[in-house]
C-alpha cells in the first residue's frame, strides 16, 4: 500500500510543473526545519479522499469533516473567552493542589497517551504553565539507548517517578510498548502480551505505595488528526513535532485502533483506571483533564464551585468508551 501511495505521488509530481529545490526552500520555510525522514509526506486516503500533507491546503471534504470526525459530540469549538476564564480558575486550583502536595509529601503521576496529534503536549503545557517548576517535571523520553534497550522494560520509566511533594507528567509513557512499538513492529507479540500482563501489577505497586496515578487516553477522529498534522507540516514553529513515525502511522489507522482498544481493555483497573477524553476540541479536552485531576484529589482549600463538573459528553471511563465502540474506525 505504501509503495502505491509513493508511486502515485511521484507520478503526480513529475506531471506537474516543478520548482527547483531552491525555489521550494525559499517559498516554504518549513523545509529546512524538517526532521530527518519527514521531508516528504506519504499520501493517505480517507473516505475516498486523497490527502497529501505537503500540499498547501487540505481537501475541503477533510477540512469540513474534521471537527465532528470520530463521532465528536459537539458541532463547534468552545468559546475562547469562556475557555480562558475557566482555564484561569482551574490553574489557580492546580496551584493549591501543588502547594498541598508539597506540604504533605504527596506524589502525583499523570500519564498522557493517545494517537499522534491528539493534543498531549498542549494539555501538559496548560497543567504546568503556572506551577512552581521546582516541584513539577515533564517526562518525554526519546527512543531507548542501547543500554536501556537491554534493561527490564519498565526500568527507565520507574527512574522518573516523583519524590515526596512532586508532580510528574508523562508525555507518552511505558504504554509505548502497547501502542507504537507493537504497530511499528518494534516489539514482538510476546513482548506486548507480557507488557499487558505486567503493567497493571507495576501500577498496583505504585498506587499501594502512595502514588496518585492518573492515566488519560486522548482520542481524536482521523480527519482531525490529519488536519493537525497538516498544520504542523506548514508551521515553522511546529514542524519539529513531526517524525517519521507520524508519517508511517498515517496509513496504519486501523492497526492503532486495534492496539489502543486492546491496551485499554487489558490495563484499566480499579486502582489505576484509564480516563478517556474526546480531544477534537483542544479547549474542551484540556479543561476536562484538569477538572478530572482536581476533582479526584482532596487538597486543602479545594473550590468545587470553581472547578465545576465533568463534561460527560467527552470524558468517560475506558469501559464506557469501549462499550461505545472504542477508538473510531478510519
Amino acid at each position: 500500500m505504501a509503495e502505491k501511495h509513493e508511486s502515485a505521488k511521484s507520478r503526480r509530481k513529475e506531471a506537474a510543473p516543478g520548482k527547483t529545490e531552491r525555489d521550494a526552500a525559499t517559498s516554504d520555510p518549513t523545509i529546512e526545519l524538517a526532521p530527518p525522514g519527514t521531508e516528504e509526506a506519504p499520501l493517505v486516503t480517507i473516505g475516498g479522499v486523497e490527502v497529501d500533507l505537503d500540499d498547501d491546503r487540505l481537501p475541503i471534504a477533510i477540512e469540513e469533516a474534521a471537527f465532528r470526525s470520530g463521532g465528536y459530540p459537539y458541532g463547534h469549538k468552545l468559546d475562547d473567552k469562556l475557555y480562558e476564564r475557566t482555564l484561569h480558575q482551574l490553574q489557580i486550583e492546580l496551584l493549591k493542589l501543588q502547594a498541598w502536595a508539597r506540604s504533605t509529601g504527596e506524589r502525583v503521576v499523570i500519564v498522557f497517551e493517545g494517537r499522534d496529534a491528539a493534543g498531549k503536549g498542549g494539555v501538559i503545557a496548560r497543567f504546568t504553565q503556572h506551577l512552581n517548576p521546582r516541584n513539577v517535571r515533564i517526562v518525554a523520553l526519546d527512543k531507548p539507548s542501547s543500554t536501556e534497550a537491554g534493561q527490564w522494560y519498565f526500568q527507565r520509566y520507574l527512574g522518573h517517578m516523583p519524590t515526596a511533594g512532586e508532580m510528574v507528567l508523562f508525555d507518552r509513557s511505558w504504554y509505548n510498548r502497547a501502542g507504537v512499538e507493537v504497530v511499528m513492529g518494534f516489539a514482538t507479540p510476546a513482548q506486548t502480551a507480557h507488557f499487558l500482563n505486567e503493567a497493571p501489577q507495576i501500577e498496583r505497586l505504585l498506587v499501594e505505595d502512595g502514588v496518585r496515578l492518573f492515566k488519560f487516553w486522548l482520542t481524536v477522529g482521523r480527519e482531525m488528526q490529519v488536519k493537525r498534522l497538516h498544520a504542523r507540516r506548514h508551521d515553522p514553529l511546529k514542524r519539529w513535532k513531526l517524525s517519521p513515525i507520524d508519517y508511517a502511522g498515517l496509513n496504519l489507522w486501523e492497526a492503532y485502533t486495534t492496539a489502543a482498544d486492546r491496551m485499554l481493555r487489558a490495563t484499566h483497573t480499579e486502582l489505576a483506571p484509564w480516563t478517556v477524553v474526546k480531544a477534537n476540541d483542544k479547549a474542551r479536552m484540556r479543561l476536562a483533564c484538569l477538572r478530572a485531576v482536581l476533582l479526584a484529589v482532596p487538597y486543602e482549600g479545594r473550590d468545587l464551585a470553581a472547578i465545576g463538573g465533568n463534561d460527560e459528553r467527552i470524558i468517560m471511563s475506558a469501559p464506557a468508551f469501549l462499550a461505545e465502540g472504542g477508538e473510531p474506525e478510519g
